[in-house]
């Protein structure tokens, strides 16, 4: 692997463009810290992997990571899951179990889609945050716990602040370093490396000897926009070897045929696109959470259009 692949196999950020460098340089001196991380960033920029690299590079890197997806807790078994439960603790309680914050004991805990824990979990949350001790459910002895906090979201949690979804004071204590991951069309120079690290992965895996991808498809890959990011141009390799044009260049009609209608799209649609942005914009009075709705858009992909359209989220400044 080149030296590039040789740093982001130790940090988790694929590429060498200024932005990625910058955030490389960053990152290496919060992981040797022990300040609370928040990392933002659309879905599928990487955010677990820098998550695991602030653990692995700093000192608490022979302690455990563990990773838990927030959204993926139901509310009535988020003390359970997270404080853990003495035996007999409620119906189906057969065992005890320590939880997830004495699992990460010493070590770091990743708290993965931060952005979709409900209200009261929040609270609960944030009073373990306060005191570090963690109360078991069924017992009323208090444990204390000494993790590192890693937080993410693919949600602006300033915006759901404001919108009342995500508790204020929480968003404080995890706000301390914060690691922002840049969406990958806004570095297009790193598509080209990210892909030969990747069809270099496969190769060694499969034994071959595909080549890299020909300036057309090149240049037709940084021009997409590629909503799903990285994991995204993974998915794309992944494809690719599915039937891969071995001991030769890549071409666009080596891809599979959902990928090479994404980049035969016309690219001459974006202005309509931009058009019916602003005029629902301008309908909801500028209500981000209703035009998303109105779009069929999820939060991010609004604010990516948004910034794709050069549109400055101030109603005032549109003038188009």
């Amino acid at each position: 692997m080149n030296q590039g692949g040789d740093i982001a196999a130790r940090d988790g950020l694929f590429g060498a463009s200024a932005a990625i460098s910058q955030l490389r340089g960053y990152l290496a001196k919060v992981a040797l810290s022990d300040a609370t991380v928040l990392v933002t960033g659309e879905t599928g920029t990487g955010k677990e992997r820098v998550a695991n690299a602030v653990h692995r590079l700093g000192p608490r890197a022979a302690r455990p990571f563990v990773a838990v997806n927030c959204a993926a807790i139901p509310e009535s078994l988020f003390e359970s899951e997270m404080f853990g439960h003495e035996r007999g603790a409620f119906t189906g309680a057969q065992s005890s179990f320590p939880g997830r914050f004495v699992e990460a004991d010493g070590g770091t805990l990743f708290l993965d889609e931060i952005g979709e824990m409900t209200p009261p979990a929040q609270a609960k949350l944030l009073r373990v945050l306060e005191d570090r001790t963690v109360t078991p459910v069924g017992s009323l002895r208090r444990h204390p716990v000494d993790v590192r906090i890693v937080a993410a979201s693919n949600e602006r949690l300033e915006d759901l602040v404001i919108e009342r979804r995500f508790r204020a004071d929480l968003y404080y204590r995890l706000n301390v370093a914060r690691i922002e991951m840049p969406p990958l069309r806004a570095r297009p120079e790193d598509i080209g490396p990210i892909v030969d690290q990747f069809i270099a992965e496969q190769n060694r895996r499969r034994s071959l000897q595909v080549g890299r991808p020909d300036t057309a498809l090149l240049d037709r890959m940084r021009r997409y926009d590629w909503p799903g990011n990285v994991r995204e141009l993974r998915n794309m390799v992944e494809a690719l070897f599915i039937d891969p044009p071995d001991g030769r260049v890549v071409g666009m009609a080596d891809l599979p045929p959902a990928f090479r209608r994404l980049f035969e799209q016309d690219r001459s649609a974006g202005e309509p696109e931009r058009e019916r942005l602003v005029s629902v914009l301008r309908q909801t009075n500028w209500n981000k959470v209703e035009a998303a709705r109105q779009l069929n858009w999820s939060r991010m992909t609004l604010y990516r259009k948004l910034a794709k359209y050069d549109l400055d989220p101030d109603p005032d400044d549109v003038t188009q």
